[in-house]
This record gives C-alpha cells, structure tokens and sequence, in this order.
C-alpha cells in the first residue's frame, strides 16, 4: 500500500550559494550546449562565437557568454581550412611517362644530328681536292677538270648536279652529267656525251654531228670515222629532211651504223641508206622506228647465197621485211 505521507522541506534562511560560490539570485546562470555552423562572428555584447560545440551561458543580466565546450586539434582545422588536404594524388599513368621520355629522346638525337649534317656541310675538312673523270670519248678528261676548276676547295655536300652541269655547258660533246661524292675530297664525275650518228661535208673537212645536229668535232679523212656521210642536198641540220635522217641513224644499234657509208632522203617518208658493199636500204618514213631496225638487223644477218644475190634490204614495212 502506498504511503500517504507527504514530504516536508524547510526553506534555506540564507541566500543560496551557487556552485562557484556567488549567491544564486545574483546571477542566474543557465549552461545549453549547442553546435555551432556559422563562421566566427561577435555578439553585441562583445563575446565571441567559434567553430566547434560551445556551451553557452546565459547570466541574469542578459549577457550571453559562449565558451569553448570542444577544442578542434590543429591537424583537423588544417584539413578544413585547406583545399589541398581534399586532393587524393594519383601517379602518372606509365604509357604518358615512356611517350614523354621517347620525345625527349628524339629531341636530343634530332638536335645532334641536325648539328653533325651542318658540321659536314660547313666543314673545310670535305672539301674538294680532286676531280675524277670516265665516261668521256669525244672530249678529254682534262677539258672536264678544266671547266669544274671552280669546285675545288668547296665542301663536297653544297656541290650538286645541277651546277656542273651548268658549268658543263660550254662543252657541247657533253650532253649530261653525274657526281658521286668520295669523301673526304674526291669527286667523281660520270660524264654522259652526245652520240655522232652522222657525217655532213663542210668546205674541206667532215664534221660529226648528233641526232639533234650539234657538232661534235671535224675530221680530214672519212675512214677515220665508221660514220654514214649524210647527202649534202639535205641542207642545214633544221630541216625536215635532216631530221628523218638523224632519227632512223640513231636508231640503229653501233654495229650496224658503222657499216653504213651514205644516208639520203626525198623526202621524210623516203629515207634510204647505202651500205659500205653498195647495198641499199630502203626504210620509208620514221615511224615504228624501233621495228625496223630489228628486221634489218635480221636480214643483214641471213647467211648470204650465191645463187640469189641480195641488192636491196626493204624494211618500209617492218612486219613483211624483205630482200631483192
């Protein structure tokens, strides 16, 4: 059964002492705890607010005081104030590093070389000295040498093809010509002359002419030259006449020119040639060209018969050549 007594208290005859020792109706004083999300700010009565969870005070005057309930260590407080301390670093992938070097080193090497090509061109130590010369017939070597005088003590890189031939050019038997480079001085020059395919009568001598009628040098004696004398009714070499003329003789293989004696034409579809035993060769005009000196190289070649004596060789038409 529950009891009915009811509790007596007797009220305190002195002023009630607070726990810190003022007198409780001096300052009232109520403690909350709270947590703080605004920045630092101070109150009008002068206390200041901090980050963190803080107790506030409340005393009997209306004063707020805020104090401190949690310090924040050091190390947090710098997380929050640096944005770095958010930023998970993750290493360069190895395919960028291996491309970033492979660059570089392609930098380097494109550098070093790049200095040793202007090196070899600049240097004195390739530069010519001596002057080779094949390829040449109709003109000595020494006229060659004489004409590129000029390259020597240049360095063999800046010599190119197109300068000696332009320097070439006062020889007229030289039609082109090559170098090849022999370091450290040595060049070497492959001479390609013009080829004589005929003879033209010129006052007392025979000058050698080629396909294009430029002259190629004089002789006194025609058995001095296996060269067909080209009919002096033809005229100048800038005629349509010499011109047919010209183009069948440079068609026609070494062996088979040198047994030529004359070549003469009516006309440009009517070239004939005369062989050395008196034979003639009737060629017409100066198409299929290449045809028609295959099928009199062929009929010349046919094993003679005594019983059928051969007097013309006609390769008009290259395809039924035919001898009478």
């Amino acid at each position: 059964m529950a009891s009915t007594r009811k509790p007596t208290f007797k009220p305190a005859t002195g002023p009630r002492q607070s726990k810190a020792g003022r007198p409780a109706g001096d300052a009232a004083e109520v403690i909350s705890a709270q947590r703080s999300v605004e920045p630092e700010v101070k109150n009008p009565a002068g206390s200041t607010v901090t980050h963190g969870t803080a107790a506030t005070a409340k005393p009997a005057g209306g004063a707020t005081k805020v104090t401190s309930a949690t310090k924040v260590t050091s190390a947090a407080k710098a997380s929050k104030e640096s944005p770095a301390g958010n930023v998970i670093a993750f290493p360069e992938p190895k395919n960028r590093r291996q491309r970033r070097l492979v660059l570089w080193t392609l930098s380097v090497v494109a550098v070093v070389v790049g200095a040793l090509i202007a090196g070899a061109v600049f240097s004195p130590a390739l530069a010519v000295r001596t002057i080779t010369v094949d390829g040449t017939t109709l003109v000595t070597p020494d006229a060659v040498r004489q004409a590129l005088s000029g390259l020597e003590g240049k360095p063999l890189p800046q010599v190119t093809e197109q300068e000696i031939n332009e320097l070439l050019k006062p020889l007229v038997q030289v039609r082109s010509a090559t170098m090849e480079a022999r370091p450290p001085s040595e060049l070497l020059v492959h001479v390609d002359e013009r080829v004589p395919v005929a003879l033209l009568k010129q006052g007392n001598s025979y000058v050698m002419v080629d396909v294009d009628g430029v002259q190629l040098g004089a002789t006194q004696d025609l058995a001095t030259v296996a060269l067909p004398l080209i009919d002096a009714g033809v005229g100048t070499t800038n005629t349509e006449l010499f011109k047919a003329i010209a183009a069948v003789l440079d068609t026609l293989p070494a062996d088979i020119l040198a047994r030529m004696s004359t070549a003469s034409a009516a006309s440009p579809d009517a070239v004939e040639l005369k062989l050395v035993d008196g034979k003639t060769v009737v060629w017409g005009n100066a198409e299929d060209r290449e045809l028609k000196a295959k099928a009199l190289e062929a009929l010349l070649r046919m094993p003679a018969d005594p019983k059928v004596p051969v007097s013309v060789y006609d390769v008009s038409v290259p395809r039924h050549p035919f001898t009478k």
